[in-house]
């Protein structure tokens, strides 16, 4: 099924992973994966990908770790050739179909964009992206005075995520994360 990929289409999907490059000649492709742990992405029987802003669905037929990372053979790939046209295609899923978490976890697409504020109401930026690091998450806060609300300056600060430490409250509904934090660092 092809279709457009609309902004809402947009909005309603999560990044699970990419399509890489075709690995062998009969369809399988190298997968590079967002999920944690890496072959979770293996998890999902349909993968929705995007390519040149369309969407496509295919059924994984089958998925495996190879060498350092994981390969996928997919329902209507079955040569090479088919296998480089989808080459680079982001592997997409619903977020309607990922699992709960418990009321104090949260994916990180969820975390994205929201606004940074310090316990004494010091508007820091927003969340722009998060990288792991070995010992914990980190966010990227991105600072805009002239944005809304405006940040205090237009920084970009690096803040752990380390709840009950740094980040004192996540609330979703308002879209605000309330952080223990100086303002100078």
């Amino acid at each position: 099924m092809n279709e457009q990929a609309s902004r809402s289409e947009r909005d309603d999907h999560v990044v699970l992973g990419k399509l890489t490059s075709p690995y062998g000649v009969k369809g399988w492709l190298k997968v590079y994966s967002h999920t944690s742990p890496m072959d979770s992405i293996l998890e999902y029987s349909e993968w929705v990908l995007r390519q040149d802003n369309a969407l496509k669905r295919h059924r994984l037929l089958q998925g495996r770790h190879h060498g350092k990372g994981l390969v996928a053979l997919l329902e209507g790939i079955d040569s090479r050739e088919a296998a480089e046209r989808i080459a680079g295609a982001e592997i997409l899923l619903p977020k309607a179909e990922l699992p709960e978490l418990a009321d104090d976890e949260f994916y990180w697409h969820q975390l994205e964009g929201l606004t940074v504020v310090t316990r004494d109401g010091v508007v820091l930026g927003r969340v722009g992206y998060l990288f792991e690091t070995g010992a914990n998450d980190v966010l990227v806060v991105r600072g805009d005075p002239q944005g809304e609300p405006p940040a205090i300056d237009d920084r970009e600060r690096l803040l752990p995520f380390l709840p009950d430490e740094v980040i004192v409250e996540v609330d979703l509904a308002s879209g605000t994360m309330t952080v223990d934090w100086d303002p100078a660092f």
